[in-house]
């Protein structure tokens, strides 16, 4: 069913994916309120340049608040009457979980219960939320799909996000909400992430300093361009979820459920070995990379790999953008952005 949407609320809106979003909802005439709570974790400088490309439209709005603050976000809520919510904010990142789990508890789970329930008493329409492909954890059942399990889970980041997950099927079943979890595979381009590995090796790259590759190298990862993840999200935000006739509790799917509830992967279904990535960054660069080989880090897995039916079949879209391609438009903006 086709959901009309023209007042969006986008969560984590100075972050990555919350910035290209934002920018893609503006162009597209729908009014976009920002949350961000402009944290640390990386450059700030780097958001607030993100945040001027998009204060050059009337309809954005920001407010720099934190989603634990629950009296504040209800006044958000209560004012701005929106039609759809984004939930990109959470605190990011792996192994910042294992040195600093209370941030994981208070962003992701906490402020997600938060936005559960300004949804829940405001009637904000569709949850479109960010989960991750860090949630399959120790599963190697490949490629990943959202009808799979996901109960063993390695890192506390990917307990957040299964948590989110399970919270969301609970306000579905409890008060009908319709709420849409989308797994996201190791999202990269401009105005990307500094603590990712694209920006770190193109970094260490242009320094002539060594690059850290993990696992020696035999690693895979699911790279999926920014532009088709946002192209992905568009299309879920309008499509609200839909109760699956055939779910039963004898064999319960986790990936649908007898309430408005779905999940899906977003991912380029094409896993890439590291050391092709390191190829691809270094032919961009026309530079070599100094390699520092290493084991693997508490936490990682070895291999991602998206499988996208349900994403394919409901919103018609399948992510397709070559890491080639990628990474090109990715080392031109480094470059402009860095005045290299």
């Amino acid at each position: 069913m086709e959901h009309k949407f023209k007042n969006a609320l986008i969560t984590g809106a100075a972050g990555f994916i919350g910035s290209h979003l934002s920018m893609r909802l503006l162009e597209q005439g729908v009014k976009v309120t920002g949350i961000d709570n402009m944290n640390d974790y990386y450059d700030v400088n780097l958001k607030k340049a993100r945040l001027e490309r998009l204060k050059k439209y009337d309809d954005f709005l920001l407010h720099e608040a934190d989603l634990q603050d629950y009296e504040n976000l209800k006044k958000i809520f209560e004012k701005e009457k929106f039609d759809c919510v984004v939930n990109l904010a959470a605190q990011a990142g792996v192994r910042y979980s294992i040195e600093n789990p209370m941030a994981y508890v208070d962003s992701n789970i906490v402020g997600f219960v938060n936005i559960l329930e300004c949804c829940r008493h405001y009637d904000a329409g569709h949850l479109v939320y960010a989960s991750s492909s860090s949630v399959y954890g120790a599963n190697t059942n490949l490629p990943f799909s959202v009808n799979d399990n996901v109960d063993h889970p390695v890192s506390l980041y990917a307990a957040t996000k299964k948590s989110n997950e399970l919270m969301a099927h609970t306000y579905s079943h409890l008060y009908g909400m319709l709420c849409t979890g989308l797994r996201f595979f190791t999202v990269y381009g401009p105005w990307g992430r500094p603590d990712m590995a694209l920006f770190l090796f193109t970094k260490a790259i242009l320094e002539k300093k060594p690059i850290q590759v993990f696992n020696h190298g035999k690693m895979k990862r699911d790279f999926t361009y920014i532009d088709d993840i946002i192209e992905g999200v568009v299309r879920v935000m309008a499509r609200v979820p839909e109760a699956n006739p055939d779910w039963t509790g004898d064999a319960p799917d986790p990936g649908t459920s007898y309430t408005g509830y779905r999940l899906y992967n977003i991912g380029n279904n094409n896993p890439v070995e590291l050391m092709e990535f390191v190829t691809a960054i270094e032919n961009a660069l026309g530079m070599k990379a100094e390699k520092n080989f290493l084991d693997l880090q508490p936490g990682d897995v070895v291999q991602t790999y998206a499988n996208v039916d349900s994403l394919v079949r409901d919103a018609g879209f399948k992510p397709a953008t070559t890491i080639e391609e990628g990474i090109g438009k990715f080392i031109e903006w480094y470059k402009q952005y860095y005045k290299i």
